[in-house]
Order: structure tokens, then sequence, then C-alpha cells
């Protein structure tokens, strides 16, 4: 009996250990699988992807907002267009794009970068556009861009550029009159004496001299910089050459917007006053958003009677050339849009705009989007000018005309207004679209409005216009 107590006891010994050798085999196994899913999840987060497309033919690739601190080796070759912006670079290194031989344009702007090695943009043969604004760089040499026949546009503004003689083959390479779209907008942001300078206004030998010969800093403001500048706003030249000011505090249109510059993003601003003039640089401008604004004023041009001394000028409009008086010289001041021959789009909403005087849209010849909503129109007499401007310019699509006062005519479409207007004026004067609801009117496409109008003119025999 002995005998078989010890063997059931020892039985029971070698399961307690199997079972304990089990237990800890099951416990490494499940360790060791968290080990590995963490790892994979640290080093596949989702949201770090960059994506792909083709857009006109052409491969993009947009890496932005990625939080990418390095180029990566598995982009695809044949990239034209690469978008880095708001990553996390803080150098670039040799060759770093040496791969990409069709890249066209290149966007490391509002990034870390300190410094740029001297090949960095080797073997980039083809490429136009390089942004590198809003950046930390300091020192850069001229033999970073030597290696990039093509370029035409390099932006360099919003870096703390240290104006020594280390930046001096820099200074003169822009300088250099071929070179006339690059960096115009940089700062020396030291030394003191010479902060606020454009690069492309100092000479080399300044930023060159001895410590002895160098200019002391000037008591109060150095430099007299333009009432608002650029330098806020981001530069985008691919697909379309933008430049973005969205949400920046502005109180004015910056006074050194690019002329190459196709759309125009101002919105969200502070701005209440187009001043005459405010977009002559950017005639090739084709969409202006100024949304959201609280614009009170758009000027419309026009003689200023009281500086002349004039004795006959009373209504004197934008389109209207005035002699100077004593001279042959002709004079006026032209509208806040004057220039803007290729405008297509515009974008007026949510302003506080109750009308528009006459003048302001006689420049926008090419118009064909209009937006109008959410601002207080008031239907009075002053309304009729933009109304029938719209009339006349058929092909232009346009929203939110509604009366907001007075109380009387508050949720009217302005032309039902104007129709009420003239109810008392003879038929044969009466000024509107025979045959149709004003309400009706307003719904209409741009593009179907001129066939509405041919045919209402065969139907009544004649096509009624507006006399005032």
């Amino acid at each position: 009996m002995q005998v078989v107590a010890l063997i059931i006891l020892l039985f029971f010994c070698k399961a307690s250990e199997f079972k304990k050798v089990r237990r800890n085999n099951r416990g490494n196994d499940r360790s060791n699988n968290s080990k590995k899913s963490s790892s994979t999840v640290k080093r596949y987060a989702p949201g770090l992807a960059c994506e792909t497309y083709t857009y006109i033919n052409e491969k993009y690739l947009d890496c932005q907002e990625r939080k990418h601190t390095s180029i990566l080796n598995d982009w695809p070759d044949d990239l034209v267009h690469i978008l880095l912006s708001r990553n996390r670079i803080r150098i670039i290194k040799d060759n770093a794009f040496s791969k990409f031989q069709n890249l066209k344009s290149l966007d490391l702007q509002q990034n870390e970068i300190t410094k740029i090695e001297h090949q960095a943009f080797f073997g980039l043969k083809r490429l136009t556009t390089l942004l590198l604004q809003h950046n930390r760089i300091k020192i850069i040499s001229e033999e970073v861009f030597i290696q990039l026949p093509r370029l035409t546009y390099l932006r360099l503004y919003d870096n703390p550029w240290d104006c020594n003689c280390e930046l001096e083959s820099l200074v003169t390479f822009l300088q250099i009159p071929r070179n006339r779209n690059f960096g115009n907008y940089a700062k020396c942001e030291n030394p003191a004496e010479l902060k606020g300078g454009k690069l492309k206004d100092i000479t080399p030998q300044v930023i060159c001299q001895e410590e002895d010969d160098k200019p002391k800093p000037l008591e109060g403001s150095k430099v007299t910089k333009p009432s608002v500048d650029s330098t806020l706003c981001h530069t985008y030249l691919y697909p379309t050459a933008t430049l973005d000011c969205r949400k920046k505090d502005l109180q004015q249109v910056p006074t050194d917007i690019s002329p190459d510059i196709i759309k125009l993003d101002l919105s969200s601003n502070k701005i209440r006053r187009l001043q005459a003039n405010q977009f002559k640089d950017v005639q090739n401008l084709e969409i202006l958003n100024l949304s959201n604004n609280g614009i009170e004023f758009i000027d419309p041009g026009t003689f200023p009677c009281n500086q002349k001394k004039c004795k006959t000028c009373p209504f004197i409009m934008t389109t209207d050339k005035i002699k100077i008086p004593n001279s042959h010289q002709d004079y006026k001041i032209p509208a806040a849009f004057s220039g803007l021959l290729n405008l297509h789009e515009l974008d007026l909403s949510e302003n506080k705009l109750f009308n528009f005087q006459y003048g302001v849209l006689e420049d926008l010849y090419f118009l064909k989007r209009l937006w109008l909503r959410d601002n207080p129109w008031r239907c009075d007499y002053h309304i009729h000018y933009l109304f029938y401007w719209l009339k006349h310019h058929y092909n232009v699509n346009y929203n939110g005309l509604e009366c907001k006062e007075p109380q009387e005519y508050k949720g009217w479409f302005v032309g039902k207004y104007v129709r009420s207007y003239y109810e008392e004026c003879p038929k044969e004067k009466f000024q509107i679209h025979a045959g149709m609801d004003e309400e009706e009117w307003e719904k209409i496409d741009g593009d179907k409005k001129y066939t509405t109008q041919i045919e209402s003119g065969k139907t009544r025999s004649v096509l009624l216009t507006v006399l005032t």
C-alpha cells in the first residue's frame, strides 16, 4: 500500500509541474504577440501614408501634414510634383531628390529646415518651382541652386536670414536680372542694423564689411515696410498659382502680391474698404475670394471735384475721361477692381454691402460667377445699378441678391422690388423682361438668360430695355 501511495503522489507532482510550464508558455506567447502588434502599429500608424494622384497627365505626391522628418526612398520615380509642406523636415541632405528626374515643382514650405546641403537638389534638371518659405534657414549658398538650370520661381521669405559674409553668394545670385522671381520678399533677421532689409536690395559690400565699418543701428524703425505685405500668406504654384491669405487678420489687401497669381483668397479677414486700384498689380487674376470680411465700401472710381475745384462735375463716373483744369491731361481715380480684365469668379458674400455705386463692376468684362449672399442689401434707388448691370451681363451667374432692408421689402428678390418701383411708368418705357415673373428670372442659369431675352423679344416683337 505504501508503494501504491508513493506512486500516486509522484503522479500528482508531475501533473502540477506540467500545468505550471504550460501556463508560463501561454504567458510568454501573449507577451510576444503584444510586442509584435504594438511595433506594427507604431511603424504603420494610420494617417502617415502619402497620396499619389494624376492631374492633367502629371503625377503628384501629396505628403502635406504627414509629420515626415526626412525624404523617403519608396516614393515613385516618375513624380512631377511633390508637396511636402507642413512637415518636420530639418535637414535636406545631398542627393535627397536625385532619383526624381521628371520633377517640376517641389513644395517644402512650413517645415523646420535649418540646413540644406550643397548637392541637395542635384539631378533636378527640370525643376521650375522651389518653395522654401516659412522655415528656419539662416545661411545658404548660391551653390545649392546652381544645380537647377530651369528654375523660374524661388520663394525664400519668412526665414531668419543672417545677413553676414556667408550669405554674399546668395545675395549676388538673387540680384542677377534674369532671377527677378527669386526670393523677392526675403528679409534679413540679423544683424540688427540690417533687420527688415530685403536680400534683393542689400549690396554684397555692406554685408561683408568689417565690424568697425558696419553702419550703426538707427533709432526707431529702420525700414519702411508696406502697409500690408503678403509674407503672412501661403503661396501654392501648382496646380494653380494661388495666394492663400485666409484668416490672417488682414485689414487691407496686401500691396506686394506677385503678378503671376491666378487665385487670391482673402476670405475671413477684417478688410472693411476696397480702395481705388486695389488690384492693379495682379491683372492675371481669375478667382478672387473676399467673403466674410465685413466690407462696407468698394471704390467705384470718381473724379475728386473738391480737390480740383471744378465747377461742373457733380456725377462724374469711372468710365469718363476728365480734363484737368489748365492742362492737357486726362484725370480720374480708377475703381477698386480696375484692371481685372481676366477675372472670372468674385465672391463678395458675407459682408456688409448695402449697394454698389455706379462704376464698381465696369472693368469686369469677363466675369462669370458672382456671389452676393448674406449682405444687407437695401432696396432703394441705389440698388438699381447692380441689378441692371447683372441684367445687361446675362452670362454672369449670381446668387444672394435679396432685399434685407427696408422692412417692407425684406425677403423680396431685388428684381421684384425694381419691378414694383417702375409700376407707375408708361408701358412702353417699362424695363423688365416681358411675359416672365421676376422670381422665375432669378432662377434661370446665366447661360440661358440670353436665349430667353431673344425669345421674349421675338414674341413681343420688341426687346424692352431700361430707361431711368
